[in-house]
This record gives C-alpha cells, sequence and structure tokens, in this order.
C-alpha cells in the first residue's frame, strides 16, 4: 500500500533512460524494453556476431571456448541498462538479463545433449573492481540464471593477481595474455557454459576457457547478454 501511494506522487523511473513512468514492479520501462538491440538474426555459433562476418573470417576461431551466443548488441538502451547495473548498482538489473537470456538462448547451449554434468560458471571480476562495487555483474546474472534453468552455478575459476583490469583497456591490451590471469579451483565440470556481462574482443572468454580445459573440462559454451560488434573498445 505504502509503494503504491509513493509510486503516485514519485513516479518510478527507469533503471536504463532514468525517466519517469514506468510500472510499479518493471525495472525498465517500456520504451527502453522496445528499443533493446536484439540480435534476432543469423548469428556466427561461434563468436555470437551477426553474419555474414565483417572480416570474412570468425575472431573465435581458435578460441577454447566451442560456442558462444548473446541477448543484444551492446549499444543504445541495451548499453544504458548494462551501465546502470555495473556502474549504478541497479542490481534486479541482472534478473532481468537472466530472464532474457533463459527466455532466449538455443537449447544446444544450456542442454549441451543434456543436464548431465552442466554447469554455468562466472567469470571471475578484477579483484579491485569487485572491491570498488562490492559485487560483481556477471555472477549476479549468472546466479538469477541458475535459478531459472535449475544448472549447478560452480565457482570454478579464480582470477590472478595481472597489473590491470579489461575495463576501458584497448583492445590490444585487453587481448595480452599478460593482464588476463585464470586458473581452476580443483578438477573443472564436464561441460561448462561460461557466463559474463558484455562480450567484447573475447580474450576473457578465451582465458577463463583454457583454465578450464587444462582442469577438465570437455565442451565449453559461452553466454553473455551484450555483445559488441565492432571492433572498437566499448
Amino acid at each position: 500500500m505504502l509503494s503504491a501511494v509513493v509510486a503516485l506522487v514519485v513516479p518510478p523511473r527507469c533503471a536504463a533512460c532514468g525517466a519517469p513512468g514506468r510500472r510499479a514492479g518493471d525495472i525498465v520501462c517500456s520504451g527502453c524494453r522496445r528499443a533493446l538491440p536484439w540480435l534476432a538474426g543469423p548469428c556466427c555459433p561461434r563468436c555470437a556476431l551477426p553474419l555474414p562476418h565483417t572480416r570474412g573470417r570468425c575472431p573465435a576461431r581458435d578460441a577454447a571456448f566451442d560456442s558462444a551466443w548473446a541477448a543484444v548488441s551492446y549499444d543504445g538502451a541495451a548499453r544504458d541498462a548494462m551501465h546502470a547495473l555495473k556502474f549504478a548498482g541497479v542490481r534486479p538489473l541482472a534478473r532481468v538479463m537472466a530472464a532474457q537470456i533463459a527466455a532466449n538462448a538455443p537449447p544446444r547451449l544450456l542442454t549441451q545433449g543434456g543436464r548431465g554434468g552442466l554447469a554455468l560458471v562466472a567469470v571471475p571480476p578484477h579483484p579491485r573492481r569487485r572491491r570498488a562495487r562490492g559485487f560483481d555483474p556477471a555472477e549476479l546474472i549468472a546466479a538469477a540464471l541458475a535459478r531459472r534453468t535449475g544448472l549447478p552455478l560452480h565457482r570454478a575459476l579464480r582470477r590472478g593477481r595481472a597489473p590491470s583490469n579489461q575495463l576501458g583497456a584497448t583492445r590490444d591490451a585487453r587481448r595480452d595474455a599478460a593482464n588476463l590471469h585464470f586458473c581452476a579451483r580443483g578438477e573443472a565440470p564436464r561441460l561448462v557454459v561460461l557466463v559474463d556481462d558484455v562480450h567484447t574482443t573475447g580474450a576473457t572468454l578465451d582465458a577463463c576457457a583454457h583454465a578450464l580445459r587444462e582442469a577438465g573440462a570437455e565442451r565449453i559454451g559461452a553466454i553473455t547478454w551484450a555483445r559488441t560488434l565492432d571492433e572498437r573498445t566499448r
């Protein structure tokens, strides 16, 4: 009752665009939902980029993960929503993103021939970023996805000390192995779905997949809510 009265006086604001007028209980307004840049067309099952590849070759052709998929392109309303989650701490957005992933992801990624042994693994954050935020967006999305799908969430990876994190880094720096230190926490699940918030160059997903393969993973898919569609660092 109190929340309804407050909503009449101060209309709830959209977590993505900040505009008032969203319905109580919704995180984002109907306009932002309609404006989300869904990746609905044919996309490469290896790198998650729309087909055909702009340079004729899949950038994930040598990656340690077997497949990748994303729900939206990292642009417009999607970028606004991700910034609200990562930098404004609007944590309920992770549940919305996980719901959209669960509703739209191809069955091949979330089943991989049956659920036996299949586990979700969130990409670990850089320790400094985790301390600064107090939470990890990828882990929130992965936990919400685990609740929706019934798949177990394994904390199978640890991020080691690296000279820098990936946020704001150049494309070359993102791909530099010296900036990507991951190791497995013991034996890895046989079938893995890596979960991250944004797929940019794929270097982080590749480094995580290498660590999981060294620990015994046999098949690794990668799921993110958003995918950058060009080579510029976002």
